[in-house]
């Protein structure tokens, strides 16, 4: 799935030249700009790489009506840009698409970034309408995921400039991680979300709607949601797991997924913490996180390694690895702003 559109602002995204046009800026081209706003209403993010001035895309903002998650104004090349954009918003580059008329800045993205989706403007009205950005299913998260993306971006800037640790910003920022009992509600959106995760996903694949919900009527299984929110604003339900709990020797952790929105905000160490306390309770002795391993996913194995989770087995042709964490080791206490 394409979750971000990067646009070039000259003769594309513009009707003309940025800097040519001092005294009456070029309008946006209606076409695209109709094309943005309705891959935007399908929760696709839209960014802005253009050679021009950082004034162009607070101009670009302005005409098109619609506020830019990222953006990466200057002389270098469109490639690096695009890299950086990417990195700004925590996303792989097989999720990117970049829109250019300049044929030779879309061959130079293409031979330096080859997972990149490059396009012409012209090919972008019919794109529009590719399996790749029609994602199956569009919640209420995803229509708000640009808003949520400037959000993030003030985050960030303020983490920046604080003096403190992660731990402290994360307290400043008043986060609040609530982990809680799926709904019916939720099923579309454990959904999306298993369809749109790649870095925090233990299974890989899209799991059907109707699994959830035959999840949610199993005596045999707990489907949990994970939501946050600081005083930025609300990102609603960043993550789940799928717990089978059949038996006090071992909890399996059948899927484990979360939104790359959550990445750096404490949320996959606490959700972790929180399963393994949870199962001690229960008087499991250990919690078993089956894991594929993919290039994609290697945050998550991080993540799991960090909590003292480790690797038992690794076999077959689906690379499936085992990652197991001993509850007679200690664990950790949630930190303060993890309610359950």
């Amino acid at each position: 799935m394409i979750k971000c559109v990067i646009w070039d602002l000259d003769n594309t995204l513009l009707d003309g030249v940025y800097l040519e046009s001092p005294d009456e800026p070029p309008t946006a081209n209606a076409a695209l700009t109709a094309v943005l706003t309705d891959l935007a209403g399908r929760g696709i993010l839209h960014a802005i790489a253009s050679r021009n001035p950082p004034e162009a895309c607070r101009y670009a903002e302005q005409a098109t009506g619609h506020a830019f998650a990222a953006s990466q104004c200057g002389w270098g090349a469109k490639s690096t840009a695009v890299a950086a954009i990417a990195a700004q918003l925590g996303l792989a580059a097989d999720t990117v698409a970049f829109v250019d008329d300049d044929p030779m800045e879309r061959a130079e993205v293409s031979f330096n970034q080859p997972d990149v989706v490059v396009l012409a403007p012209e090919d972008v009205p019919e794109a529009a309408s590719w399996p790749q950005f029609s994602p199956p299913v569009v919640t209420a998260e995803a229509r708000r995921r640009g808003e949520l993306y400037l959000q993030r971006r003030a985050r960030q800037e303020e983490a920046k400039a604080f003096g403190g640790s992660r731990d402290e910003f994360l307290r400043y920022s008043q986060t609040q991680v609530t982990i809680a009992p799926a709904t019916p509600g939720d099923v579309a959106r454990l959904h999306e979300l298993s369809v749109r995760t790649h870095q925090f996903n233990s299974s890989g694949t899209a799991v059907p709607a109707g699994k959830f919900t035959a999840l949610l009527g199993s005596a045999d299984h707990h489907v949990i949601t994970v939501r946050l929110a600081d005083r930025f604003g609300d990102d609603g339900l960043v993550g789940s797991c799928v717990l089978a709990a059949g038996g006090t020797a071992t909890w399996r952790v059948e899927q484990l997924m979360m939104s790359c929105r959550a990445l750096g905000r404490g949320v996959i160490d606490a959700v972790l913490t929180w399963i393994c306390r949870t199962a001690l309770a229960a008087g499991a002795a250990r919690v078993s996180v089956p894991c594929v391993i993919n290039p994609r996913n290697v945050p998550l194995r991080v993540a799991l390694t960090a909590a003292g989770f480790r690797t038992s087995s690794q076999a077959g042709t689906d690379q499936v690895a085992e990652y197991v964490r001993d509850l007679s080791q200690p664990v950790a206490e949630l930190p303060s702003w993890v309610a359950s």
